[in-house]
């Protein structure tokens, strides 16, 4: 009877009664935004939310209705460009039994020649596929690999034996891409281990060819990443393949790794926290120094961007170490970081070599190094101000190497992370970031234990720039949610209707403007227009509308499988034509959303698709129909069609923004509604 009275409503609302305003589709909040562009932005751990009694506040993640089990803290700001993601540490170990586990592992972390001595790294990437063994699942490795960074490192055949070694575990080598073939071995070789081809060989890879991703995907159950240190580039290995798997997940290594990095951003609340910045490329780190600027108390230059900044404050250096293309870029880091008073240091003194004899090293202060020397190290002053300065930190990061040019001298380094070695045994947090800053940092007793090391210095200065991580936004899919629906709607038993894409809400809210019977739930990845439409909730006010920020595709299970009643309706209106590129790995309309919503959907509910793209709109009928297994048929209801097939008006009577904007200027918009079949008409 409470199904019969589902469908009737349905029907009510998508046909016969409409709704009570013929003029509602001009209706608008108190907002607009005009041709919104979504991002891949995905949460952070503060929201506006609606309580019971009808009071709003800004409230963090304990108080928010909704709350993440299995995903790190993260802090406000515009630059927290990290998704929450699945990690192998809470996905349950009993469903990796007898599975096809693709493990892309980080070789220069599990095959450095060191890592018999190292703790912590090491052994969270051995951990991850002991792990994995463990459970009872098939193992298949995956990495690259380069012969000029270790001469040991000759083909498949060595690093499957000092894989082996280390796991105590038999690894055998293949000479193919594909885990779909591996059952041919099996029966000729016992092996707990495959590894795969080093993926070095493969300008696929690079190119992140998804044939290449599909062929290495094949066979595949699930898929875990355990190599951070790619997570700034879109190869096949990392991103490719997440578009072919079911389940994607962190490994403990990478989980570990993305603890850190959320680390080194540090608050926007003052604290007493100072970065050490070494390398060059000044132009190129800008963005990155001007955030570090808004939230260390200090900026200490120890590389060759210290010469750029001593150039900028009017101090003698050598004019041929000057980056003349970043004097603006560099100016304007010394003025914020000014405006904001936080402290530039720079060397006081220089060991330099002789240009013509190389062999003679002479101390010089930094803005008097005479003609025919150039620096190749910090002074002995230098490190004694930074000693005596971090002594007053509580929070450090050195990144990337304290050297000059070509230079192969390392003693500053050595003392400087003799310095911070020290200061973390006193309750510093120390953060070191860079293959060189950490190796200088190996060489000191015990230094893991109590200093973060991150080895990829490029994944950090991208996260700090603000920009997204592809590799780890791979990941971003299916973390569950624990949402709390009575902070959300008066009554959560009504019946839902989800909007995906519901970009600034002007659709979604004039139709939970008009159905007080139903709850209504905006699933958008952009955050900021998430939070001005939970300002419109607020507003009008309405008590059975919502917002969440997150990215649907991969989220939408968790989220909508933990509602109390039924979910009634599914729009998908005018994705980005980009995300449904089948070249493109961030489509919106994937096989797994598409399932997800057909399994969740009450029987005869309703899924309303439209693109004023013809294309766009041909795709998700098809992926609808394709992985709907039979269980969604077109459903007319009696409205007018084209000729084509598409529905002449909206259903509904209420026009999103974009709609609304696509018919003003006279185009067609494609439309179609998808039912699902009751079990008797199965």
């Amino acid at each position: 009877m409470g199904q019969l009275l589902l469908q009737n409503s349905l029907q009510e609302l998508l046909f016969c009664g409409k709704f009570n305003r013929p003029k509602v589709h001009n209706y608008r909040p108190c907002w607009f935004v005009d041709g919104c562009v979504q991002s891949m932005r995905s949460f952070t751990c503060r929201s506006l939310h609606y309580s019971i009694q009808g009071s709003w506040k800004l409230a963090n993640h304990f108080e928010d209705p909704i709350t993440h089990n299995n995903v790190f803290d993260c802090s406000e700001g515009e630059s927290d460009t990290l998704p929450y993601v699945q990690t192998l540490r809470k996905f349950p170990k009993q469903e990796l039994l007898r599975k096809a586990v693709l493990v892309r592992f980080d070789s220069t972390i599990l095959l450095q020649e060191e890592a018999d001595h190292i703790a912590q790294s090491p052994s969270n990437a051995l951990l991850t596929i002991r792990y994995l063994l463990e459970a009872g699942a098939k193992v298949i490795l995956v990495s690259d690999w380069s012969v000029r960074n270790n001469l040991k490192l000759f083909d498949s055949e060595s690093i499957a034996d000092i894989l082996s070694s280390r796991l105590q575990y038999k690894v055998v080598p293949v000479r193919h891409i594909s885990p779909v073939r591996l059952p041919e071995m099996e029966s000729s070789e016992r092996a707990d281990i495959f590894l795969l081809d080093n993926l070095s060989e493969f300008k696929l890879e690079v190119a992140n060819c998804p044939k290449f991703a599909e062929e290495l995907s094949l066979g595949i159950d699930v898929f875990v990443n355990d190599s951070f240190s790619h997570s700034h580039k879109i190869l096949a290995s990392t991103v490719g393949v997440t578009r072919f798997c079911d389940v994607c997940v962190a490994g403990f290594q990478f989980e570990e790794s993305l603890k850190q990095l959320r680390n080194v951003k540090g608050t926007k609340k003052r604290e007493p926290y100072m970065a050490i910045i070494g390398g060059g490329n000044f132009l190129d780190k800008a963005s990155a120094l001007q955030f570090l600027a808004s939230r260390c108390e200090a900026l200490i230059f120890v590389g060759m961007m210290s010469i750029q900044i001593m150039h900028v404050l009017g101090l003698s250096v050598p004019l041929n170490l000057v980056e003349h293309g970043a004097l603006k870029e560099s100016l304007d880091v010394v003025q914020s970081a000014q405006s904001r008073n936080v402290q530039i240091v720079y060397p006081k003194d220089f060991l330099c070599k002789n240009v013509q004899l190389p062999n003679q090293l002479e101390i010089f202060p930094s803005h008097r190094v005479l003609d025919g020397w150039v620096p190749v190290d910090i002074g002995p002053v230098t490190l004694d101000e930074i000693k005596s300065l971090l002594t007053k930190c509580k929070k450090t990061m050195w990144i990337g190497p304290v050297k000059f040019h070509n230079s192969s001298c390392i003693s500053g380094a050595s003392k400087l992370a003799q310095i911070l070695t020290q200061l973390s045994q006193n309750e510093c947090d120390v953060t070191v970031v860079g293959n060189i800053a950490c190796e200088a940092l190996m060489k000191e007793p015990n230094p893991v234990s109590v200093c973060n090391m991150i080895y990829k210095a490029s994944v950090v200065w991208e996260y700090l720039k603000g920009r997204k991580l592809p590799g780890v936004l791979a990941l971003d899919r299916a973390y569950p949610f624990d949402t709390d629906w009575n902070s959300v709607y008066v009554d959560p038993s009504k019946p839902l209707v989800v909007d995906i894409g519901s970009g600034n809400g002007i659709f979604l809210l004039g139709m939970a403007n008009q159905r007080k019977d139903l709850n209504f739930l905006g699933l958008e990845i952009n955050e900021k227009l998430v939070r001005r439409c939970l300002d419109s909730i607020r507003r009008l006010p309405m008590k059975n509308g919502y917002f969440i920020a997150t990215n649907a595709t991969s989220t939408f299970r968790s989220i909508v499988s933990s509602y109390p009643g039924e979910l009634f309706l599914v729009s998908v209106q005018c994705p980005n034509p980009d995300f449904n590129n089948p070249e493109h790995r961030w489509r919106m309309v994937q096989r797994s959303l598409v399932e997800a919503i057909v399994e969740l959907l009450l029987p005869n509910g309703k899924v309303f698709l439209q693109s004023d793209i013809e294309a766009v709109s041909l795709r998700m009928k098809e992926e609808f129909l394709k992985y709907g297994k039979g269980r969604l048929v077109v459903h007319e209801g009696g409205n007018a069609i084209t000729s084509e097939g598409w529905l002449k008006e909206n259903p509904f009577g209420i026009r999103s923004d974009w709609e609304r904007h696509v018919l003003d200027r006279g185009d067609p918009m494609y439309r179609l509604m998808l039912s699902k079949l009751t079990n008797a008409e199965m």
